[in-house]
């Protein structure tokens, strides 16, 4: 589970840029520094949310502290960074947050080691790709022009987060039954999204 939680971001973003459009060198570099930053401001911060026991501010804790916001920070700022022109597609906002995520994954492996806890070494670590892959492919669907995509990619933006979280906090409250349907439901966009990725990536070679 550790080496699991320590490799699969960046073996993730190996496949990533072999299927999507490469991200310059400077963005990279930009994506590392910053998420290093984050990740250090967040182990000294410490949590934002003080979950207690197994009810809503656990859940609160993970939507907070460990699996939406983490996720949506680096896509934040490569959207602010898009509107200054410095990225030009949308997959950049995935390869770019993913190599944000590099850092504070690695950090909080080694946090979370000493748990060895599934919940945390290897649904995190899934959930975080579903939401950095699957929140730019539904604003992809909503800028194509489709009419009929819209509102299953609005529904889809809001449903993803909320899932990610309530299944974090089904495993974490040995809820199996809710966190496996919840997970599910977190991972179906990270398909669709590699899937679509890969379909460009075919059509153009």
């Amino acid at each position: 589970m550790i080496v699991f939680c320590l490799l699969w971001l960046p073996l993730f973003c190996l496949f990533w840029r072999a299927v999507s459009p490469a991200m310059s060198g400077k963005g990279g570099i930009i994506a590392l520094l910053l998420g290093s930053i984050a990740a250090l401001v967040q182990f000294f911060l410490g949590s934002i949310v003080n979950p207690g026991g197994f009810g809503f501010s656990r859940w609160l804790g993970g939507l907070v502290d460990i699996v939406v916001a983490p996720a949506v920070l680096p896509l934040v700022v490569a959207l602010f960074f898009l509107l200054f022109r410095v990225y030009r597609t949308p997959e950049d906002f995935t390869h770019f947050s993913l190599l944000w995520l590099i850092p504070g994954g690695a950090m909080r492996t080694f946090n979370w080691s000493t748990q060895n806890d599934p919940a945390q070494l290897i649904l995190v670590p899934l959930l975080w790709t579903s939401l950095v892959t699957g929140i730019p492919f539904f604003f992809r669907l909503i800028f194509s022009g489709k009419w009929y995509a819209i509102i299953p990619a609005l529904a889809g933006l809001c449903i993803l987060p909320l899932s990610s979280a309530s299944s974090y906090w089904a495993f974490f409250s040995q809820k199996y039954e809710l966190g496996i349907t919840f997970f599910g439901i977190s991972m179906i966009p990270l398909i669709c999204a590699t899937a679509s990725a890969y379909y460009r990536a075919a059509k153009h070679s």
